[in-house]
């Protein structure tokens, strides 16, 4: 018996957004407690970029970019009872392992799953995972931010900042949120109390008393951003655990801080489709491109100044 096919967006070197081409791979097969999907659209991160050109978690290629899933039950492994076929779903599959979400059919374990929420299509939905649950993670998790807490979220317009700003709102927060002047009404939409534009004003030296601090910049950033804190306050960073050296600087002040990675989180994917349901958080989508053109999303990510996300569409 011959083995089915897909087109995927693979790359044989690591390098620059024109490594990526659709190639003709062998199509997986769910194993037990796993669900196929026939994915409908994926979403692009940060971390797709740093993938394709450093491996990052992934190593050498070859291999296939992608952890935001949206799309439909196409099979279902021994044991699952999660899921029908014809279901619509959409996850952070595998996460930090292959996911292979730039194809047109995922295969991963069905609790990296939750059903789409019924008032997103495809391309919103895909919108969502990596950075919604990095999100909420970071705010609920890490930060406990509650009612009253001054909250600051730098790149507020970013992939994760968005949603960020959401939820920290939706939670009582007093939400402070950096961004260029041009992103500002519709950061003020979304719930942010006070914006800052990082372009005319040095955020680190003028913020004071916040108690919690998403940092999605990462480098000098997370070092300086410490100055914006009370303390006992809290400072999650996204970009990499070299966010750890400021650990020694920050608990001379009774400050929490350190490097943060999103996890697969189905209790959290419930969650946040309540949000959305409730329309309390809703993702915003830059630009939607077919997965053929998967470098060029790559190459409007790397541009930078998008207002929430870019997502590949799976004819």
């Amino acid at each position: 018996m011959s083995k089915k096919s897909m087109r995927a967006i693979t790359q044989d070197t690591l390098g620059g957004p024109d490594v990526l081409r659709v190639s003709e791979v062998e199509r997986p097969e769910p194993g037990i407690g796993e669900i196929l999907v026939r994915v409908r659209a994926a979403g692009v991160n940060p971390i797709d970029l740093k993938t394709r050109e450093a491996g990052m978690f992934l190593g050498e290629p070859p291999f296939v970019l992608g952890w935001d899933v949206s799309g439909v039950v196409e099979a279902v492994g021994t044991g699952v009872r999660l899921f029908e076929v014809g279901d619509e779903v959409y996850g952070m599959p595998s996460f930090p392992a292959q996911a292979g979400a730039y194809a047109e059919y995922v295969a991963a374990p069905a609790r990296h799953f939750a059903h789409k929420p019924a008032r997103l299509d495809h391309v919103q939905a895909a919108a969502l995972p990596l950075a919604a649950l990095t999100a909420r993670q970071a705010l609920t998790d890490a930060g406990r931010v509650g009612r009253g807490r001054r909250v600051l979220i730098h790149a507020a317009a970013g992939g994760v900042g968005h949603f960020a700003v959401q939820i920290a709102k939706a939670h009582g927060a007093h939400v402070i949120g950096t961004a260029r002047a041009a992103r500002h009404d519709a950061l003020r939409e979304l719930g942010a109390d006070e914006l800052v534009d990082y372009t005319r004003t040095d955020v680190n030296a003028t913020v004071r008393d916040v108690e919690f601090v998403l940092d999605t910049l990462g480098g000098r950033n997370t070092s300086a951003t410490l100055a914006t804190l009370r303390d006992g306050g809290t400072l999650v960073s996204l970009p990499g655990p070299e966010a750890d050296e400021v650990v020694p600087e920050a608990a001379e002040r009774g400050i929490k801080a350190g490097f943060m990675l999103v996890e697969p989180d189905r209790a959290g994917l419930l969650a946040i489709t309540e949000m959305v349901e409730a329309g309390s958080l809703r993702p915003v989508v830059e630009k939607e491109l077919p997965l053929e053109e998967a470098a060029e999303a790559h190459r409007l990510a790397e541009r930078g100044g998008n207002l929430g996300k870019i997502v590949l569409t799976v004819d």
